[in-house]
């Protein structure tokens, strides 16, 4: 793309693309990571049994058909070929890079002369999921730009959003006015545009990102400013919607957070902290009302207060489009800000909803992945052998890796403890191997091998996790004194090669109590009761018994479904006379309960409380 001759746009886009190259330099400086282990196991199956199994002829043939009026079969190439960039970045694969080419170059091959790439008639343009499905295309066609630099994908992509902006903005159709959701999927497109500014360093696509914000505060918008500004809660925006999936309903879930992703992107260009503090309000909304034990939320795809709500029988709760863009909503800020507990959430939504969402074989991503009952496919959509999770979840296994370390300066952050090797980039042409011995989070045990090319001086920040209350970190046997949970521990020094750090968390089990039911976390994992223990009936009520605020687990290796299992000491049923000692119950993490999809398998995490009214007082009930 040729840039205009005027001295301030020339100077704007150095600085653009200066300030580009600074804002993605966390996530560029990390090389060779190799993840083994459960969790690399976990990965490397998605890629191979999900990513690169898809038909992606299957995906592009709606694009050019285009016949469509009401459906959004355009966001599964654009979901789907992220996730398969984002996996040949971490494992380089051959076979995948063709696999990827060549879907890039036949959505390309679609764009029609005036630059619209989607999949809707001529005459239902901008209609429904329309410009969010063109969303996706831009994403898709930028990431594949960045990875292979082929420039004929960033034109595409700038030809994408050119037609679009002769179709709304000033003086055109609002494009709050546009689709479902006040709006919410049409102006998510805010990321791409900023993304391509970032590339391009074209002020009028400056100029359309902040028109798009504008209009999120109109009469007919989400109100994504204000509301935030105000406190007002995710899921009570906006009234009850009379019909659930329509253009009135303010509370979906993925679509909202997608709009902040994209002004977070907007606050990196401009600075404008009040765009910052909006995120950020919002997201500590949904941490205090919506995220759940398991590191997810929603229930037919929105918010609804599903934290105070989680222990209740609910419909289509956690969808995986949901976890995925909440985890990457989090990595965003956690490079933002540099804030570790944005690092605790995703590894929460990690160990527990994402792994859960995967079948054992690999071969789907579920939908929805509830907290008791048991696991099952999700539908196909729009006419379609696929849906928008199983499109969508490979996404979060390829965010594992880029989120693994982060680069500042001379620093190194660590976010994810896991069996692996890496080696890292600093200032300086510095190179460092960093290599985990662990089977974390079985168990609490770290050893970091710090390997330096050469003698150099740098910081390693090591994340503490915020339910870890007590941790031992040793550098070289010698221990480091006042390391605080919910935060990193910074150690700076000349690192010569052989140095090595031992860190011990504190994997004490924690019962969380919440409306009269019970649930096991330990450490990252949340545990769950499955039927194929064979030892009673998951649903019965039952007390864990408790000493000195935690649960005793026996660690147990009779269980070849999961990847964890354990005991804990549980006084079943209500006859208290017959069944006063504890028995040695089973549970396993949560992510194998139910991991076949047989319908014979129950399983669940929030175990009813018997109530004793000895030490529960009467409470009258107020509406």
């Amino acid at each position: 793309m040729k840039m205009k001759s005027d001295p301030f746009f020339r100077s704007t886009a150095l600085f653009t693309l200066f300030l580009f190259l600074m804002i993605s330099s966390a996530f560029a400086q990390v090389k060779d990571l190799k993840i083994s282990g459960y969790l690399g196991s976990r990965i490397d199956d998605c890629i191979e049994h999900r990513v690169k199994a898809q038909d992606v002829e299957h995906l592009i043939e709606p694009f050019r058909d285009r016949t469509e009026t009401r459906r959004w079969q355009s966001e599964f190439w654009g979901k789907w070929i992220q996730g398969a960039i984002g996996s040949y970045k971490y494992n380089k694969d051959p076979e995948l890079y063709q696999i990827i080419k060549n879907a890039a170059d036949g959505l390309m091959a679609t764009q029609t002369p005036d630059g619209y790439i989607g999949n809707y008639a001529p005459d239902a343009q901008l209609e429904q999921w329309d410009v969010w499905g063109r969303k996706y295309a831009m994403l898709g066609l930028i990431a594949w730009y960045d990875l292979s630099g082929d420039k004929k994908a960033l034109a595409s992509a700038c030809k994408v959003l050119d037609h679009l902006m002769t179709q709304v903005g000033p003086g055109k159709k609002n494009i709050v006015e546009t689709g479902n959701y006040l709006g919410m999927a049409s102006t998510s497109v805010l990321e791409p545009v900023i993304f391509l500014y970032n590339r391009t360093g074209k002020k009028a696509y400056l100029d359309f990102a902040e028109y798009i914000v504008r209009e999120w505060e109109t009469p007919s918008g989400p109100k994504l400013i204000s509301k935030a500004i105000n406190g007002v809660s995710v899921s009570g925006r906006f009234p009850h919607p009379k019909q659930w999936f329509s253009r009135e309903n303010g509370q979906k879930a993925y679509e909202m957070m997608s709009c902040y992703e994209g002004l977070l992107e907007l606050y990196k260009i401009t600075g404008n902290a009040l765009y910052l503090s909006v995120v950020e309000k919002t997201v500590n909304n949904i941490i205090s009302e919506e995220i759940n034990i398991a590191g997810s939320g929603s229930a037919f795809e929105c918010w609804y207060g599903g934290r105070e709500r989680q222990t209740l029988p609910t419909y289509h709760t956690m969808e995986t489009c949901v976890t995925f863009t909440w985890m990457q909503l989090c990595n965003r800020l956690l490079d933002v800000t540099g804030n570790s507990l944005y690092a605790d959430y995703i590894e929460n939504s990690i160990y527990n909803a994402l792994l859960a969402s995967l079948k054992s074989d690999a071969s789907q991503i579920a939908k929805y992945s509830p907290l008791e009952g048991w696991r099952h496919e999700g539908e196909e959509q729009c006419g379609m052998h696929i849906n928008c999770c199983n499109a969508n979840g490979p996404r979060g296994f390829a965010l594992i890796p880029a989120y693994a370390y982060h680069t500042k300066g001379e620093t190194i952050y660590l976010n994810l403890y896991s069996q692996s090797e890496s080696t890292v980039l600093l200032p300086g042409k510095k190179e460092v191997k960093l290599t985990q011995q662990t089977d974390y989070p079985v168990t609490g045990g770290i050893t970091i091998q710090v390997d330096p090319a050469k003698k150099s001086h740098f910081t390693l920040s090591l994340r503490i996790p915020s339910w870890s209350k007590q941790t031992t970190v040793k550098v070289n046997g010698n221990e480091i004194a006042a390391v605080l949970p919910g935060s990193y521990c910074q150690i700076e020094r000349d690192w010569n090669k052989g140095d090595h750090i031992e860190l011990e968390f504190d994997m004490r089990a924690k019962v969380v109590e919440l409306n009269q039911a019970q649930a096991i976390v330990r450490g990252p994992v949340v545990l769950a009761r499955d039927s194929r223990f064979n030892d009673g009936a998951v649903d019965e009520a039952s007390v864990i018994v408790v000493e000195d605020g935690y649960v005793a687990l026996t660690p147990t290796k009779d269980a070849d479904f999961s990847w964890m299992s354990f005991t804990a000491p549980l006084v079943l049923g209500t006859d208290l006379e017959s069944h006063r000692a504890p028995l040695n119950i089973h549970f396993c993490d949560f992510a194998s309960a139910g991991n076949t999809w047989d319908k014979t398998v129950r399983y669940r995490v929030w175990v009813p409380k018997t109530l004793n009214v000895i030490h529960a007082p009467y409470k009258p009930y107020s509406d």
